[in-house]
């Protein structure tokens, strides 16, 4: 409420009417007066709304109203409605001390917990106080930037980066996203952010050794917009190659690639864009195979091109690419540019609306989820600046700085961290284009004149613009370039001016506030800004020292620079937090000393450029005294402009993607185990802290073995577990060579039929009918996922499906697969139990999809088969033992407290774990804690998995963090080339917790209501957003009232163009 004078005028003008209103009629505001009512005025316009956008317009109509009585109840009102407004505010400052000391207790509780579990005493390096170690990221022992400060050493750099060919995958969803002409400010999703992708995209593909980048983004093909953002590709062309692109290839450079998801013919807010997730990361996961392939065509000798890392931007785009890493088994990058926790923060501190007001607007939980997930998956987080990390991403549970210290002092010491993991995180700050830019070197006094053969150019016309304000143009100019908001600080900015008698004959100020046509036109927040800066101007008598033009072109933006620095003038950010501040490296590289917030980034920037100074933005004297500084003190000024033009240089774009490409270099590098090449460099360098602590368990023979040996009759075996088998090593040799021979022939069986010319399909199913599973024959896969209430309930399910398909699958034109949270062996049980063979199936995806099985080609071998490379595609940073001690020692605290003897809720179900998969049994579904705390609890204390709860919530299965059922079916197109478009999933109405994941995407869905009971649905409670913010409703979702018959099944497959009209014929 402080600095908004309009509110401060509303109290003053209810004094000044207070003498006209005596206590007879103030007691009126209480009680019916006439046909006005203030109670029912009250409890309407106050209790329910209360922002401060509806208070002015109150003001307003107040103020208009001719009554002096009602005029007089409506500013009592009023009154009462800041009073109100002040109290929610109180009240939210109140929960948000509760939740931060919560918060501070977590962390506490689970460092400890974490040192418990590490028994070896901490060394000198990993102890530490709080305040040092929020800057535990390697920085505090090196330079801060440690970037290429010479010609000669980029050009040494480039040198080395010549013929590594690199293939790199930027993603950036929301907003209007095109190569030139942008519109950014558009609307608030095509902003700052759609600039910096675009032209990170574009100066990594300038860059030696990056072959090919691909910028992908949202296509939209819509009227309301331009017809550009509906090409499906465009390529970026490189503003200044400086000779890199002399070795350009076929598909090498910059592209950015639109892929089609959510609605066709409708641009959409990114708040709508989480339905459709699943749908984007589909149609990239076809564009990256089908791209690495031509590229292997290339330049890898036929062998495909794997991105080295997928860069995600926003959290929208972050959670599509921790799926597509885990898809494709490569390095994930992130950058927040705007995180969901701070604005949360933000707008609980304002006391405008409630928690969950805020969420059913900004769909802000499914947003920090995103982050949470991006975190667990990440190699690296990329921030602007230190604060982001200090102030805003140690705000999530699955970040702690302190932690990060211990974790990485434990890798340089090679200790193993007990299946810990921590995101590293790297300060880059954004890059700037600087070879158009040419400083000015004149100034107002010395204009160069022109002569016949060079003329003077005329003066840019937004110059005339500014200058008209001025009584004396000529003085120097403190330039303030912000949009009028109460953050930017711009009215503490001109009180300083203001109240500065020496700082006013000294210089002029302009205020470059954005565009506007009317002050009634612009939001209220807006507008109340202007209207305090133009009454400051009145009050101090500002007039012909201030400017605030009306208008600006962004064209015109470095003219204004231009001027600023010719009359020997100073840039100045007060915002009272700036992220980063990208119009201060703008105003340096112009040849303008900065005055600068000490709070955010421009810290990190003076720390470089050290060409001005950092001041309080709360200090109203610091910023004057500041400015004066600069502007009196000639010489200080001419030093801090050649500071700043001598090192602006290091915010370039090839220093930016030089260091970008360095911690890329330091990932290990993944891609599908299956196409690893025997040439493969183990020498590369790697920081990867899920290379240093991952407890690697070697894939010999014998652990082969033991993922094959099963035990039908439902006790546990080798395949279920981490127990090992008494057998013979004999035997137990034996099987492991059929298995690699098996898994191996399948695997050489796909290069080599895809280096086949000329063979036909039918040849090929001839051909490899014995070496490929029977899935890649298939015209149409029909995915059983249904989470029924037992096991009775499934086979009827699995029945009905099969006779709605009957043909199909007679004809071997659809196969089926079977999705669930159970055990092979489990479901061995149940096909036996319902007389079915596993034959009927091609694959089973298993344990919520942390195992991957297909029918047996050799009934010799026995029913099923293991894909163990899905093993090695889906155990990134699995905790392995030191995860299920924490799981163990989690069961044992959950108790029923109620009880006498506090009876466990949760119990380890050793029969039901495997290597991958850690299962409990829930003793009393209703009393178990909400798995989303679970799950944070895990974050907290640093180990990555996805927690999953099922079977009517009587079982949790702790699985690989980026392993799921749908995942398992990202991995079968991946690895064998089954079209997703051509699948069919079926769910019931409801589900285990992983149930959104199935339904989105580019396969279909059918949903056959009626199969789960209502304990079932209340595990969607476990969620920390709404099931409704992440659902689709598209063409590709059918819904089948009370389960139905295979009639039923058989119409809603018709309808969505998969069997034929009155019959069962595809």
């Amino acid at each position: 409420m402080a600095g908004n004078d309009w509110i401060n005028s509303y109290l003053e003008a209810i004094l000044d009417v207070g003498p006209g209103l005596d206590s007879a009629k103030s007691s009126l505001l209480l009680r019916e007066r006439g046909h006005f009512s203030p109670t029912r005025y009250f409890v309407e316009e106050v209790i329910t709304g209360f922002d401060e956008t509806d208070l002015h317009r109150s003001w307003v109509r107040a103020a208009a109203t001719r009554s002096p009585q009602e005029r007089n109840t409506r500013l009592e009102n009023l009154s009462w409605r800041i009073w109100n407004l002040a109290r929610q505010k109180k009240q939210h400052e109140g929960e948000e001390a509760q939740r931060m000391a919560k918060r501070r207790l977590e962390r506490e509780r689970g460092r400890r917990e974490v040192a418990a579990d590490m028994s070896e005493d901490l060394s000198e390096g990993e102890k530490g106080d709080v305040v040092s170690d929020i800057s535990a990221h390697g920085e505090s022992n090196r330079p801060r930037l440690p970037r290429i400060s010479s010609v000669d050493a980029m050009e040494t750099w480039a040198a080395q980066q010549k013929g590594k060919n690199l293939y790199i995958v930027l993603v950036s969803l929301h907003g209007l996203i095109r190569g030139e002409n942008m519109e950014l400010g558009r609307d608030s999703d095509t902003g700052g952010q759609v600039k910096y992708v675009v032209e990170l995209a574009r100066a990594l593909g300038s860059m030696p050794g990056v072959y090919r980048v691909d910028l992908l983004t949202r296509q939209v093909s819509s009227p309301e917009v331009d017809w550009s953002y509906g090409e499906p590709t465009e390529m970026l062309t490189p503003r200044n190659s400086e000779g890199y692109m002399d070795d350009m290839g076929e598909s090498s450079g910059a592209y950015i690639i639109r892929i089609p998801f959510g609605p066709k013919d409708k641009y959409i807010p990114k708040e709508l864009l989480w339905p459709y997730i699943p749908e984007f990361v589909d149609g990239a996961l076809n564009h990256i195979i089908q791209m690495s392939k031509v590229l292997g065509e290339q330049i890898g000798g036929g062998h495909p091109i794997w991105p080295v890392a997928i860069h995600g931007h926003y959290a929208d785009a972050g959670d599509s690419v921790a799926l597509l890493s885990g898809a494709l088994n490569v390095p994930m990058l992130f950058t927040g540019h705007s995180l969901g926790r701070d604005k949360l923060e933000q707008l609980l501190k304002q006391g405008r609306q409630s928690k969950d007001e805020i969420n059913t607007t900004y769909k802000i939980m499914r947003r920090i989820e995103a982050e949470e997930l991006s975190l667990d998956a990440s190699e690296i987080v990329i921030t602007s600046t230190r604060q982001e990390i200090e102030e805003q991403w140690r705000l999530y549970d699955g970040f702690d700085p302190v932690l990060q210290r211990k974790l990485r002092a434990r890798i340089k010491r090679n200790v193993s961290c007990y299946g810990r993991f921590m995101p590293r995180m790297e300060v880059i700050p954004p890059g700037m284009e600087f070879h158009h830019i040419i400083p000015q070197c004149g100034d107002m006094d010395g204009e160069i004149e022109g002569t016949e053969d060079h003329p003077a150019s005329p003066d840019p016309h937004i110059w005339s613009e500014i200058m008209r304000f001025f009584t004396n143009p000529r003085k120097p100019m403190i330039l303030a370039l912000a949009r009028a908001d109460p953050k930017k600080n711009i009215t503490t900015l001109v009180k300083a001016f203001g109240e500065c008698r020496p700082l006013r004959e000294l210089a002029n100020l302009t205020l470059i506030m954005g565009n506007r046509d009317g002050i009634d036109e612009m939001s209220s927040t807006n507008s109340s800004v202007l209207l305090s800066v133009l009454k400051l101007i009145d009050k101090h008598d500002l007039y012909g020292q201030v400017a605030y033009p009306k208008h600006h072109k962004q064209s015109e933006v470095p003219d204004i620079y231009r001027l600023a620095a010719k009359t020997k003038g100073v840039f100045i950010n007060p915002a009272f937090m700036e992220p980063f501040g990208l119009t201060l490296l703008e105003a340096s590289a112009y040849g303008l000393p900065i005055v600068a917030t000490k709070n955010g980034g421009p810290v990190d920037i003076h720390r470089v450029l050290d060409n001005g100074l950092l001041v309080d933005p709360h200090d109203q004297q610091s910023i004057a005294d500041a400015l004066l500084k600069l502007v009196a003190d000639k010489q200080l000024w001419a030093r801090c402009q050649q500071n700043g033009l001598k090192n602006i240089h290091l915010f370039s774009w090839p220093e930016h993607c030089k260091t970008y490409l360095s911690r890329i270099a330091s990932c290990k590098a993944r891609y599908p185990q299956w196409q690893r090449n025997d040439d493969e460099d183990e020498n590369s360098e790697s920081e990867s802290q899920g290379d240093s602590l991952r407890d690697m368990q070697d894939l010999s023979l014998k652990d082969l073995s033991l993922n094959l040996k099963f035990s039908f009759d439902g006790e546990k075996s080798g395949a279920g577990g981490n127990d090992i088998s008494s057998e013979s090593e004999g035997n137990a040799a034996d099987r492991g060579s059929k298995l690699e021979t098996a898994v191996l022939t399948w695997s050489k069986g796909i290069s080599k039929d895809a280096r086949k010319a000329g063979s036909t399909e039918k040849a090929d199913q001839n051909s490899s009918a014995g070496r490929f599973p029977a899935l890649r024959r298939r015209k149409y896969l029909f995915v059983i996922a249904v989470d029924g209430d037992s096991d009775t309930g499934l086979l009827e399910t699995v029945r009905k499906v099969f006779k709605a398909a009957e043909q199909g699958r007679s004809e071997g034109s659809i196969g089926f697969i079977l999705s669930t949270s159970l055990t092979i062996s489990e479901i061995y049980e149940i096909l036996v139990l319902g007389g079915l063979n596993p034959n009927d199936f091609d694959a089973f995806i298993c344990n919520s999809g942390s195992d991957l099985y297909y029918s047996s080609l050799n009934p010799e071998d026995g029913p099923f088969v293991v894909d163990l490379y899905y093993h090695s595609h889906i155990e990134y940073r699995w905790g392995a033992e030191g995860l299920r001690k924490a799981l163990v020692r989690w069961a044992a605290s959950i108790t029923d407290k109620n009880t006498g003897n506090e009876t466990p809720l949760v119990t380890t179900a050793e029969q039901l774990s495997t290597n991958y998969c850690y299962a409990f049994k829930v003793q009393m579904p209703g009393m178990l804690p909400p798995v989303k705390e679970l799950r944070k609890w895990l974050r907290i204390q640093a180990l990555r998995c996805h927690v999953i709860c099922g079977q009517n919530g009587t079982r949790l299965n702790v699985i690989p963090v980026l392993a799921s059922r749908s995942q398992a079916l990202r991995y079968l197109y991946v690895r064998w080339g089954v079209e997703l478009s051509k699948m069919v999933v079926f769910v019931g109405e409801c589900g285990d917790t992983d149930y959104e994941g199935l339904l989105g995407g580019l396969h279909k869905s059918v949903i056959l209501k009626g199969t789960c009971s209502n304990d079932v649905s209340q595990l969607h409670g476990n969620r920390s957003y709404p099931l409704s913010d992440v659902l689709p409703s598209d063409s590709l979702v059918q819904t089948i009232e009370e389960c139905g018959s295979d009639d039923d099944i058989r119409a809603a497959l018709e309808k969505l163009g998969l069997l034929k009209a009155g019959c069962c014929n595809l």
